[in-house]
């Protein structure tokens, strides 16, 4: 199945829903977020969060016979941000993650370029600023539309003195 189909996306709604209970109601885990295969749990405590790692793991592999992905399973400070769904989210704000960031200006430069049309660039743009809009950063869309503006326009023209 395809990552990314909807239908995936739903049969691991369905699948994982047990971890949803055995976190919630066993581990009694107060702040707990999951969307499809992704979930973070905060709490004060690293060691309660290094306790319920290890139960959660011996639970995805006993019942649902999954494991957790050694390298991004990890337990961070919510202070340095933690990356969820496309953001970096800290305690009062959510940034975009810097790739997404890189990604635009690459469209821009392969548009000034003239590597891809404006219609692309215009439906590159629309799909990140309606996911940008979600995180805290006004100012850099508006300097990635004023971006988009300056090379989309033609350059003024100069008016001599002389005339």
């Amino acid at each position: 199945m395809p990552l990314g189909n909807l239908t995936s996306q739903f049969f691991a709604n369905v699948y994982l829903n047990e971890l949803d209970y055995f976190v919630k109601h066993k581990l009694k885990a107060k702040y707990y977020i999951r969307y499809v295969d992704d979930f973070v749990i905060l709490h004060s405590s690293k060691t309660q969060l290094e306790i319920w790692k290890q139960k959660i793991n011996d639970f995805l592999k006993e019942k649902l016979k999954l494991e957790l992905h050694n390298e991004k399973s990890k337990i961070v400070s919510l202070s340095r941000g933690i990356d969820f769904v496309g953001f970096r989210n800290f305690y009062y704000h959510k940034l975009l993650r810097k790739r997404n960031k890189r990604k635009i200006l690459l469209r821009i430069k392969q548009f000034k370029n003239q590597e891809i049309s404006y219609e692309k660039l215009l439906e590159s743009f629309n799909g990140w600023n309606a996911y940008s809009k979600w995180a805290n950063c006004y100012k850099l869309r508006k300097d990635i539309l004023n971006k988009i503006f300056i090379t989309t326009t033609p350059q003024p023209l100069k008016i001599s003195k002389n005339l």
